[in-house]
């Protein structure tokens, strides 16, 4: 059955994307500007910016153009950026590994930090720990990315000089196989690249990560005060139990299905949403790159970061329903 599950949502998986390209040619479309012109610049004349919207097919009618980048997608093509000339395959593999490596480390951290406070929480439920964590979540939800950024910059690089600032790395970056520097220095065995870049990730990613802690942790307490209160965990501690045993095993069990959503969600909003982040901590990866193809109306290059993200929320989101089933044995596809 459960083999069954994944083929299907395989299936459903064309429709989807089939929805959000058309989408997203649709609205890149309907923006104001002229393209050619951008490109062409402000003194071009009219014969060279026609000529170029020849050469980018930006002369055909909408429904030609789309069925054109449809099958180019079909072949495994993306297009050729209008922007920076070369192909926006080759673009995304040269920014995307950044934001990913950034958006991975982060959900990690938040992960490992946000269900063990949130457990902490209800286990200790309205005394100190639970105060602290409360507190600690409601200033998660609410500050700034920016502002958190801002601050941990000022204070642990300018003030106490104790994390490197902006960048991704401070020497030179280790030999490139993946473009993630962090298993690129494992697989090269460059230590000295490990440990910077290892020290750079640790501002961003927290930041990154502050507000989806701070959701993983209200999440994870909520849910595991409705837990703690079943029948099935009352029978566990009166046939005596030890009292971890009953909230690892019978509490955190069976209230890992909402966080394990929280997760999910949260995973594809930080690979889409990094925008803030990277631009505090000059971190090289997509936002740039999407930002000046918005600006440049770049569609090929908005067209195909935006699949790529889809392709892999998806993913992700598949992966958190089999996990459903693995935490969960009642769950059935």
């Amino acid at each position: 059955m459960l083999a069954f599950f994944i083929a299907r949502r395989l299936l459903l998986l064309v429709p989807t994307l089939l929805g959000v390209l058309l989408i997203t040619f649709l609205i890149s479309h309907i923006v104001p500007g002229d393209a050619a012109q951008l490109i062409a610049g402000p003194r071009a004349t009219p014969e060279i910016i026609q000529r170029i919207r020849q050469e980018y097919g930006l002369d055909k009618p909408l429904h030609i153009q789309f069925a054109i980048y449809l099958g180019q997608v079909l072949r495994g093509d993306l297009g050729k950026s209008i922007r920076t000339r070369r192909p926006v395959g080759a673009d995304i593999r040269a920014f995307f590994p950044a934001t990913f490596e950034l958006t991975t480390t982060a959900m990690l951290l938040a992960v490992l930090l946000g269900i063990p406070l949130g457990v902490i929480s209800a286990v200790y439920r309205d005394r100190l720990p639970d105060h602290l964590s409360r507190v600690f979540s409601v200033i998660g939800v609410s500050m700034p990315i920016f502002w958190l950024g801002l601050l941990l910059l000022f204070l642990f690089y300018i003030r106490l000089g104790i994390l490197p600032g902006p960048g991704r790395i401070s020497g030179d970056p280790p030999a490139h196989i993946t473009g993630l520097y962090l298993f690129d220095s494992l697989l090269t065995g460059n230590w000295r690249a490990l440990g910077d870049a290892a020290l750079h990730l640790v501002l961003p990613s927290f930041t990154l990560a502050f507000a989806v802690l701070a959701r993983i942790t209200r999440m994870t307490r909520s849910s595991m005060l409705e837990a703690l209160a079943q029948d099935y965990v009352r029978t566990a501690r009166a046939k005596g139990l030890h009292e971890r045993w009953v909230v690892v095993r019978h509490g955190l069990r069976n209230a890992l299905i909402p966080t394990l959503t929280v997760i999910g969600l949260s995973y594809g909003e930080l690979l889409g949403g990094a925008v803030a982040t990277e631009l505090i901590f000059a971190w090289p990866g997509m936002t740039h790159y999407v930002v000046g193809s918005m600006t440049s109306l770049d569609f090929p290059a908005v067209m195909g970061v935006t699949l790529v993200i889809a392709i892999i929320y998806i993913t992700v989101n598949l992966l958190v329903d089999i996990t459903y089933a693995l935490v969960d044995p009642r769950i059935r596809y």
